[in-house]
């Protein structure tokens, strides 16, 4: 299965803002909506192609509430995400997905209990024995390039896990 994840703007509640629109709740329709991330809304789809097709049809709406929008390929990596543009020329064979791994993004991914994150006074305080437990949230992403098979340790902050996105050599330099 192929996994497409999209990370909202700061200042938008993304999920709402997906299902609150008609045509982009009729595009999201047929699939199971999860949110691997604060602020992001995840689905599984059954190949490359649909992911990309779902972008496509998800277009206005990206550009208006999602900050990022990746795929994750098993038959490209199984633990590295690919930007849409890299998804795209992948799929439509510009890019081979050997040649996918050069130029990344790496995003730190923080705990919401141990991200340092202030309680909000005039929230309530969360129950110890709530069954809904916050996604973690990604942080500012490193931009990176690959040489040989290591990847470089992300050192903006510190961070228990880390996620990485594939990105294309435009993306890598704008």
């Amino acid at each position: 299965m192929t996994r497409v994840c999209l990370v909202g703007s700061e200042d938008v509640t993304l999920q709402y803002e997906l299902l609150s629109r008609e045509t982009s709740r009729e595009a999201l329709a047929t699939y199971d909506l999860y949110e691997p991330f604060e602020n992001a809304v995840g689905v599984e789809t059954v190949s490359l192609g649909a992911a990309v097709a779902l972008l496509n049809d998800l277009d206005w709406y990206l550009t208006r509430f999602v900050d990022e929008a990746m795929v994750l390929e098993p038959s490209v990596s199984d633990d590295e995400w690919l930007s849409r543009a890299l998804a795209t020329a992948v799929r439509d064979d510009d890019l081979g997905p050997e040649e996918s791994g050069r130029y990344l993004k790496i995003y730190g991914v923080v705990d919401p209990v141990d991200g340092g994150d202030e309680q909000n006074p005039d929230e309530p305080a969360d129950d110890a024995g709530s069954d809904r437990a916050e996604p973690p949230r990604l942080v500012e992403p490193m931009y990176v390039t690959r040489t040989g098979g290591a990847l470089p340790t992300y050192d903006l902050r510190e961070v228990a896990e880390t996620v990485v996105e594939r990105v294309t050599e435009d993306e890598f330099g704008a």
